[in-house]
């Protein structure tokens, strides 16, 4: 029965890392279902990017409240995962606070990580009142109704909740200190927990004892819980962010990328010594798809930004399409594809890992054409985004798809197209017109 505590705390620890490599496979899986994308190139730059803007939170702070509260909810729950380790050691080896010979370090530790907790409290108590009271316009368009408010402010209380835990956990282990209690060894500093403890003064260090094992083991599971559930959530970025930010693009954001058949056949046509009636060389593989219609047509680049996306609404709250009522929001395209890409990854654990045609893509089902064509392509989502989503790459992608597969893009477009065609100019106007106007 001694061990018994450290049995059953093992047993929970295994569960919840198991599951979570669970998810990490399959988050792996969806990923790599896109298509192949050299992202080697710029490595240096890449890093740069990485420890700037995922680590350095440099976008972050560009809406400096936003920017404020969000730095220290992350630098809080960074450095009070050094505090998790201690649990996780304790729990396994059945000791308490291993980490108490450090002295005066673990005070310093042990302090810091209590102001932050508070910090912390502070924060996402600012988050929700700006969701929910507030009402931030971003939090308040169609796409974050039903489900992704309710995970927004599901993140925040489950914060809030671990929080409290680890404030009351030590709370209750400074008065059992005072107390002298078996086991209880006078270690650590506690400049917000021993206010705290003075709601708990007169309780018998039985009592006192089970309040600290309760926090204790309800801060851990809720730990477990909270890495878990980050699968399934919109908090997945805590993870993503960093390998998102390296593999995002290097080159100018406006500069678009050529396909490689079309950029063949215009070569050939302006070859000189190229044989126009020669024959075609024969090719048995089945011509590639122009554009994209559905997520595995996509490159996990792609991919891998949808399931980044943190749903802050800073590239729908930039982009002008939406700001003069356009249906367009680029959080939207995002999510749709996590959302498809989810659906996808589900068909295929139903199907042994056999994806069975569904009858849906993403174009139509999930996107619409009206959301696509009112895209100015003017790159404010991209430059808006904290941890270097592109949602225009998936918005051209799609057009491509439209205008080269089906023949499908409106009539204003045709018509300037065709014009160019024929005339060298978006213009209907002849070549030799042009100049026209000067003599009026």
């Amino acid at each position: 029965m001694e061990y018994l505590p450290n049995v059953l705390f093992a047993i929970v620890l295994i569960a919840g890392i198991g599951y979570f490599a669970k998810n990490v496979g399959r988050l792996r899986r969806n990923i790599n279902l896109g298509k192949d994308v050299d992202v080697s190139d710029n490595r240096k730059e890449r890093w740069k990017n990485m420890a700037r803007i995922a680590l350095g939170q440099s976008k972050m702070v560009v809406r400096p409240v936003a920017g404020l509260l969000h730095i220290i909810v992350y630098v809080g729950f960074i450095i009070i995962n050094i505090e998790v380790l201690e649990i996780i050691i304790d729990g396994l080896l059945g000791t308490h606070r291993v980490f108490a010979p450090l002295g005066a370090v673990y005070d310093f530790l042990i302090g810091s990580f209590e102001i932050l907790a508070f910090l912390v409290i502070v924060s996402v108590v600012a988050f929700w009142v700006r969701r929910n009271i507030i009402k931030l316009r971003r939090f308040l368009k169609p796409e974050m109704r039903g489900w992704p408010k309710k995970d927004g402010n599901l993140i925040l209380y489950i914060e809030l909740v671990l929080m409290v835990l680890f404030l009351t956990m030590n709370a209750a282990d400074y008065q059992l200190q005072q107390l002298g209690a078996e086991h209880y060894t006078k270690a650590g500093a506690f400049p917000v927990s021993q206010f705290i403890a003075q709601l708990m003064e007169g309780m018998s260090i039985s009592s006192l004892i089970v309040l600290e094992r309760a926090a204790w083991w309800m801060h851990i599971v809720g730990i477990l819980f909270f890495l878990n559930y980050l699968y399934f959530s919109k908090h997945l970025h805590i993870l993503l962010a960093f390998p998102n930010t390296f593999y995002g693009r290097v080159t100018p954001k406006g500069k678009f990328k050529n396909l490689e058949a079309v950029t063949a056949e215009v070569k050939l046509m302006l070859d000189p010594n190229a044989d126009p009636f020669a024959a075609p060389a024969e090719d048995t593989a089945e011509p590639d798809k122009f554009g994209v219609s559905d997520v595995r047509d996509l490159n996990w680049v792609q991919l891998l930004n949808a399931y980044t996306c943190t749903e802050c609404g800073r590239c729908t709250d930039e982009c002008p399409a939406n700001q003069t009522g356009k249906k367009l929001s680029p959080r939207k395209i995002m999510m749709d594809t996590r959302d498809r890409l989810e659906e996808v990854g589900k068909n295929m654990d139903q199907n042994k890992g056999e994806f069975k045609d569904d009858g849906k893509q993403l174009l139509d089902d999930y996107i619409t054409r009206e959301e696509l064509w009112a895209c100015t392509t003017c790159n404010a989502c991209v430059e808006a985004c904290p941890v270097s989503i592109d949602p225009l790459s998936i918005i051209m992608d799609m057009r491509q798809y439209l205008v080269m597969e089906q023949s499908a893009a409106p009539t204003e477009l045709n018509n300037m197209m065709s014009n160019i065609e024929n005339n060298g100019a978006p213009w209907p106007y002849n070549q030799m017109d042009r100049l026209n106007w000067v003599n009026e």
